[in-house]
């Protein structure tokens, strides 16, 4: 494999490791905050807050675009890694070089730390990502509202609670 090839996609995979870390860290940092404190928050004449009251009104909706998003990116770091792996080994031990090799990178890059990070820094990071989340929402509207409606429906088949979200705003 070309050497630039390899050089790109381990350039696409550190960056698609901080969005992954973004979302993560998002949804912890903003699902732990109380809905007093947002609310409050959003009395000022910070505009972050008025973006992240807005979000957190529809939680639901603000977990299916946090969810949809850190897929998307989790699944195209797993699909990039399978490309470069499977150029130097063949193909049973590049699936299991690949798969242990990304869970651990997600897990600790993208979930674990970045979530403790958001937890951390609930407050101040909820505020930081609020307009940069609602964008990701306005880009993958579509998206986001497929899977919001989608979810919604299977909710109310499965439970008689429709909101899944509620265990983070108690």
């Amino acid at each position: 494999m070309n050497s630039l090839v390899v050089v790109a996609g381990g350039l696409a995979i550190m960056v698609l490791l901080l969005l992954s870390a973004f979302f993560s860290s998002s949804e912890t940092a903003i699902f732990s905050l109380s809905r007093e404190w947002i609310e409050q928050q959003a009395t000022t004449s910070d505009r972050r807050a008025h973006v992240l009251k807005e979000l957190h009104d529809d939680p639901h909706r603000l977990l299916v675009t946090l969810l949809v998003g850190n897929n998307i990116v989790n699944i195209a770091i797993s699909s990039i890694m399978t490309v470069l792996v499977a150029s130097y080994l063949a193909p049973g031990p590049a699936v299991i070089a690949t798969t242990v090799v990304t869970s651990v990178l997600i897990l600790i890059l993208g979930e674990i730390v970045p979530k403790a990070f958001g937890l951390g820094n609930a407050k101040h990071w909820a505020l930081t990502i609020a307009a940069p989340i609602g964008y990701v929402e306005r880009g993958l509207a579509p998206l986001i509202t497929l899977f919001d409606g989608i979810t919604r429906r299977m909710s109310a088949l499965i439970t008689v609670e429709t909101d899944i979200e509620q265990p983070y705003l108690d």
